[in-house]
């Protein structure tokens, strides 16, 4: 409503000079059309100049006498034509607004203060005080005099109002339409994104400051670093690979500040991804040609056990190092991989790991679950971690690390991988079920 309120204006008028009176004539609050001006400013939909006005407000004692009467004139007309003892008089009207009460009307000449009678002076008086209070509280004007006044009694403070002075902008409109922040499925389809009007990009804005990470792993990779909680490391053995090779990786390619120390903490393995390292290091200290390199072996998390995690497993890593490699490549081997074991429901989504880029999880769907599991995560190892190690420009490396456990749950049909591996397997299943034959006929 404010919205509309300040454009419809702006199209038959070419100024709004003060936004407070603006409201007051809409019937708006103030607040709501600053609101909307700074909105409309924003984008260029109108030109906005401030406006600072000093206002005086009424403090909380002023607030008092302007609803019951100045302490002076309730004292005067508590004072009965015949007069009042003190007494009588500071019991009737309290011992604050007798005492301002006495002040302020001796000052004014009302009254008479005997030793123990007060009488009045003069037949009437008026509240000028409680009617200066009630003008200001009504934003009525009044003099320097009478503000000076007030101001030595603390009935007043002093208040900067802000407002608008709004004239049309360079991309006023009548009616502003919400720019789109993206392109939807919806708008493809019902064509209407033809017609939107789509937000400015802006090239200018700074991201986030780059920040220097780590490739931690337990056997080769440093466990100082970020990938320590987001993997969730236990302890292990200490690191193999050269100390300089560790030095061109942290220190050139990743830009961190490793230390050996650090790193030299045991920590057991999260990821197998400590064989591919030292298996592409010793490649790369030879004349370049193409490998595939494969392992399975247990890795350890601090997880917690459920029906599909388990705190200890097996990890299938596999890497192919050649030359023009891509994305496709490693989607193809999977999907050929996966295919030879039965599983042809797979699904990607883009993931972080510090040592590849880009990053794919890999999902698998558990018939008996009805829904998606992850089964691993792939991508394809960046160059700050290849180029240091003395591989050429222009090699690529693909790499995996999938579960064993996960995929045995979704060719089988398990809904516990418990059953699986770990202390709760039932022996029996062994000798009841037939050899495990993937890939053979």
């Amino acid at each position: 409503m404010a919205e509309e309120a300040v454009l419809g204006f702006l199209e038959k008028n070419e100024l709004i000079t003060d936004s407070g009176e603006f409201a007051v004539e809409q019937g708006i609050s103030h607040d709501e059309i600053v609101n909307v001006i700074k909105s409309l400013n924003g984008f260029r939909f109108v030109d906005a100049q401030d406006i600072k006005k000093e206002r005086w407000q009424l403090t909380a004692e002023g607030k008092t006498y302007a609803a019951n009467g100045s302490p002076e004139f309730q004292l005067f007309m508590a004072i009965p034509q015949e007069g009042i003892s003190r007494v009588e008089l500071q019991k009737k009207l309290g011992d604050s607004v007798f005492k301002i009460g006495c002040q302020q009307a001796i000052k004014n000449k009302w009254v008479e203060m005997g030793k123990s009678q007060v009488s009045r002076k003069v037949a009437h008086v008026d509240d000028n005080v409680k009617a200066m209070l009630v003008r200001i509280n009504d934003g009525e004007a009044v003099s320097q005099e009478e503000i000076d006044a007030l101001k030595r009694r603390k009935l007043i403070s002093p208040q900067i109002w802000k407002g608008y002075s709004v004239r049309k902008g360079p991309n006023y409109a009548p009616k502003r339409r919400k720019p789109a922040t993206d392109l939807t499925r919806e708008n493809l389809q019902r064509g209407d994104w033809k017609d939107l009007q789509f937000k400015e990009y802006n090239f200018s804005a700074k991201g986030l400051p780059a920040e220097g990470g780590t490739a931690t792993n337990a056997d080769d990779f440093p466990s100082d670093g970020i990938r320590g909680d987001a993997h969730k490391q236990l302890c292990g053995k200490q690191n193999l690979l050269p100390q300089r090779c560790f030095r061109k990786i942290m220190l050139r390619g990743y830009q961190y500040d490793w230390k050996r120390d650090e790193a030299n903490k045991n920590l057991l393995r999260t990821h197998t991804t400590a064989v591919s390292s030292r298996m592409l290091y010793a490649l790369a200290q030879k004349p370049f040609e193409a490998k595939k390199y494969y392992s399975v072996d247990r890795v350890f998390r601090n997880e917690a056990v459920d029906r599909t995690h388990l705190a200890e497993f097996h990890q299938i890593e596999g890497l192919i190092c050649d030359r023009g490699l891509n994305l496709g490549d490693l989607q193809g081997v999977l999907y050929d991989f996966f295919s030879r074991l039965g599983m042809s429901k797979l699904r990607f989504k883009p993931a972080y790991n510090p040592y590849t880029e880009p990053s794919m999880e890999i999902f698998g769907y558990h018939e008996g679950f009805k829904k998606w599991v992850e089964v691993g995560n792939s991508g394809m190892f960046r160059p700050e971690m290849l180029l240091p190690m003395g591989l050429p420009e222009d090699v690529r490396v693909i790499a995996w690390g999938l579960s064993l456990e996960r995929p045995t749950m979704i060719l089988y049909g398990i809904d516990n991988i418990r059953d699986l591996f770990g202390h709760k397997v039932d022996l029996s299943l062994i000798k009841s079920n037939p050899i495990c034959r993937i890939g053979l006929q």
